[in-house]
């Protein structure tokens, strides 16, 4: 099997960050390093030689100039595009329909450009920290199509994910003996006036309480090849079943893809825990916490500083 491949979704339009730029590419290192260049970093170290940013039309050019220039003697580095309209034959874009398909559709657009090798998923504002890229690439060289597909994913605590400033989404993960039976996206998960930690489904009216440790899937996957023949039959399914009870705002989440699997005994999916923290930056008023957190990681000589500033 061919060597794992970086897919970073990277095309989100970060409606709740605001502040007018990309995200994907703000700066918050100490010298003007982004979230990406540390994942990329921690990717490199952990074998990963080839990555594939997933990004809308249009932001080529910036990442171009930021990201695809400066690291492409490190790495195989190159981009492809989730498109509005790239949806499966026969089916059409609902008429006003301008909000991205989600995140099971960007996986698929980076997916395809794999060449058959397995491949890891992340978002490109989420901070990982080195060891969930030790494992999962660990994984990945190991997993294989089967009768079952050999998935994975890395767990955090939940309450190592939460951000002070309002509420964030999480895949909240149900375990068995160290294997994935069911994950349910959350959309707003927040922590609580009282210190603990809980989400909604009716805008805040009530919270439902999650434990501290309870895993939470933060878009960090390990795929095989035959996953992505299965992200396409479950993004037609999407299509065809979901999708018509919102048009307008219906995404297509990678869980809802994993949890079809499992339910279909196609797969069976790891659990790689990691008690790391994840920093991001999901509103403006986290990125102070997320650099100085960065800042100190490099003091403590976790970071060369800049990055990718030495000889590998």
């Amino acid at each position: 099997m061919s060597e794992p491949v970086l897919v970073i979704m990277a095309a989100g339009v970060g409606s709740r960050y605001g502040g007018g730029g990309l995200k994907q590419i703000d700066p918050v290192g100490p010298k003007g390093e982004r979230i990406i260049d540390y994942s990329l970093y921690d990717a490199y170290l952990a074998g990963f030689r080839k990555a594939i940013c997933v990004i809308r039309e249009g932001m080529q050019e910036e990442f171009q100039r930021e990201i695809f220039s400066n690291l492409s003697k490190y790495i195989e580095i190159s981009y492809t595009f989730q498109k509005l309209g790239d949806i499966p034959k026969g089916e059409t874009v609902p008429k006003g329909r301008e909000k991205p398909w989600g995140t099971g559709h960007a996986a698929l657009a980076g997916a395809r450009q794999t060449g058959g090798a397995p491949y890891a998923v992340i978002n490109a504002d989420d901070f990982y920290g080195r060891d969930a890229f030790r494992k999962i690439y660990n994984f990945l060289v190991n997993a294989k199509d089967g009768e079952k597909m050999d998935l994975a994913m890395v767990g955090y605590q939940v309450g190592n994910t939460v951000t002070e400033n309002g509420t964030v989404a999480r895949g909240v993960c149900e375990t068995k003996d160290g294997m994935l039976t069911k994950v349910v996206e959350r959309t707003k998960i927040a922590k609580l006036k009282d210190g603990g930690i809980g989400y909604t489904e009716d805008e805040g009216n009530t919270w439902v309480r999650l434990a501290p440790d309870t895993p939470v899937s933060m878009q960090l996957w390990g795929f095989t090849p035959g996953f992505t023949l299965g992200l396409e039959e479950e993004l037609h399914r999407f299509f065809q079943e979901t999708l018509p009870q919102n048009p307008m705002k219906g995404e297509f989440f990678l869980p809802f893809a994993v949890n079809s699997m499992l339910e279909q005994n196609r797969a069976q999916v790891r659990v790689l825990e990691t008690e790391d923290k994840w920093y991001g930056i999901t509103y403006q008023v986290d990125k102070p916490s997320v650099m100085e957190a960065l800042a100190n990681m490099t003091a403590e000589g976790k970071y060369p500083s800049p990055v990718w500033g030495q000889a590998l």
